[in-house]
């Protein structure tokens, strides 16, 4: 990030300004300038100055209209600090503050530099590299990689990553790392450390073990913010991050075989914490976000003790990192098990309900970090077609005594169970969360309430779902628009969910 110590430089301000062969504008342009460009000013001719473009070694002339010059010294340091003050927060603009806080740092006594520039710099390319990966489309793809390629001749490095078809680019974050080094306000270590832990710029491709040890080092980082000096703005993006991170790690602790109680439970307090009416309409996108990873994983702040009744379930070890659910009942064991399912996500004992025929049971699954499922079992008559008339009896006549009669009643209609699964939603996996709600007694029916973003929008929806066919019967976006919801909605879900926030 340094710059040469010419005579004179000058910073071009305006994109697309043209370098020509001679200083008229009826000369051939040599290449096209965009705001932030640094040039060596090696004279003025009428209205323009003649310079050289060491970064694509060209020579030409340039509009002095479309073009500053600033003076590396220390005596110009405090004017290039205060436009960096003015452009640090002015979207558009990152690439030119980005050449003025170079100008600063060159120019300013190593003793005088503070967090200030540093941390203005490393918002600048952290707001350059959301605006480049925007899901909502970028508004010009030319203006973007010149702007990326002008920041990168100061040093500034972007990592890429590749997520459902999109490229996320995400800022190193050296510049902020540097400013935590140095004496910072609470503002400025808020700022940074909101820049440096953003959910979007983890690498796909960690794995587990190396994504909880960064999520460790996030949760220990914005504990270091103390939010008792932050404005109510910051304050809520903070408690925001927070409950992300912490109900990341409640999933990562229960997946590798700890307690996830008390990160779930953290996750929970900072999501209440929230201030709700204190929300810009940026900030509710990222709470809304975080409350689904805090509903992804909000079970692993509840007790692990898997319900007892005549229908539950057991967990045992499958192959290497599975978990297998042994469906029981009075009359069946983990030995003979009604039903047995393994899955390599993490099984939320304690959510296990079963409706009170006993004939269903519904429990949480957990697959990845921001995703969960509901788990339907449910109990069926197999039918057995011909086998009332002469397959009965052909059995009958294969057997003898207390065996013929045993198999004259499965030939009658011997009971089957299956499992099927409810996703937060029909896309994905991406981020969402599917939750029993609670059973319709006298109905085959049961209450699910799903959240998830779908096509870059969140949906929230509580539905009456056939126990049948596991089809959608009846969908509101509030419960107290569906009669039986609002009835028999299970106190424990409304007292536990997230959704109803």
């Amino acid at each position: 990030m340094l710059l040469a110590a010419f005579a004179a430089l000058a910073i071009v301000t305006q994109d697309q300004a043209a370098l020509r062969g001679a200083p008229q504008r009826s000369a051939q342009q040599q290449a096209t300038l965009w705001q932030g460009d640094t040039l060596e000013v090696r004279g003025e001719h009428l209205d323009y100055l003649q310079v050289y473009d060491h970064r694509r070694e060209r020579a030409g002339y340039v509009l002095a209209s479309q073009a500053r010059i600033v003076a590396l010294e220390a005596a110009a340091a405090p004017g290039l600090l205060a436009v960096l003050e003015f452009l640090r927060d002015a979207p558009g603009s990152e690439a030119l503050g980005i050449a003025y806080a170079a100008a600063y740092l060159k120019a300013a006594p190593v003793e005088a530099i503070g967090a200030e520039p540093l941390v203005a710099l490393g918002l600048m390319a952290d707001r350059l590299a959301a605006r480049a990966s925007s899901r909502s489309g970028k508004p010009s793809d030319a203006k973007l990689a010149a702007h990326l390629d002008v920041v990168a001749g100061y040093g500034v490095r972007f990592a890429s990553f590749e997520r459902d078809g999109r490229v996320q680019l995400c800022y190193d974050g050296d510049a902020l790392r540097r400013a935590l080094a140095l004496p910072a306000s609470a503002r400025q270590q808020a700022e940074a450390m909101l820049a440096l832990t953003r959910h979007e710029c983890l690498d796909p491709a960690q794995s587990p073990l190396e994504r909880r040890a960064v999520d460790q080092w996030r949760a220990e980082a914005l504990e270091r913010v103390d939010e008792r000096a932050l404005p109510p703005l910051l304050k809520n993006r903070i408690r925001i991050r927070r409950a992300g991170v912490w109900a990341g790690l409640a999933f990562a602790h229960t997946r590798g075989g700890e307690s996830g109680q008390e990160a779930g439970s953290r996750a929970l307090q900072e999501l209440a914490a929230v201030v709700e009416s204190e929300l810009t309409v940026e900030d509710r996108a990222a709470y809304t976000e975080a409350a689904v990873r805090v509903g992804a994983s909000r079970w692993a702040a509840e007790d692990d003790a898997t319900p007892r009744g005549a229908l539950r379930i057991a967990t045992q070890a499958g192959a290497p990192g599975e978990t297998c659910v042994l469906l029981l009942d009075g009359a069946h064991t983990e030995g003979s098990p009604l039903l047995r399912r393994c899955t390599y996500g993490t099984v939320w004992r304690a959510s296990a309900s079963a409706n009170r025929a006993g004939t269903a049971l519904a429990l949480a699954v957990q697959p990845l970090e921001a995703w969960r499922e509901v788990w339907v079992f449910r109990k069926a008559k197999a039918p057995v077609g011909a086998a009332h008339g002469r397959e009965a009896k052909a059995l009958v006549g294969a057997a003898h005594g207390r065996e013929a009669k045993a198999l004259v009643g499965a030939a009658h209609g011997r009971e089957a169970w299956s499992v099927d699964i409810l996703p937060p939603a029909a896309s994905g996996p991406d981020l969402g969360y599917a939750e029993f709600a609670g059973w319709v007694p006298g109905k085959a029916q049961l209450l699910v309430a799903r959240e998830a973003r779908v096509q870059d929008r969140w949906q929230r929806s509580f539905e009456i779902v056939s126990l049948d066919t596991l089809a959608v019967l009846r969908r509101a976006g509030e419960p107290d628009h569906l009669s039986a919801f609002y009835r028999w909605q299970s106190p424990a879900w409304k007292q536990l969910t997230v959704s109803l926030r």
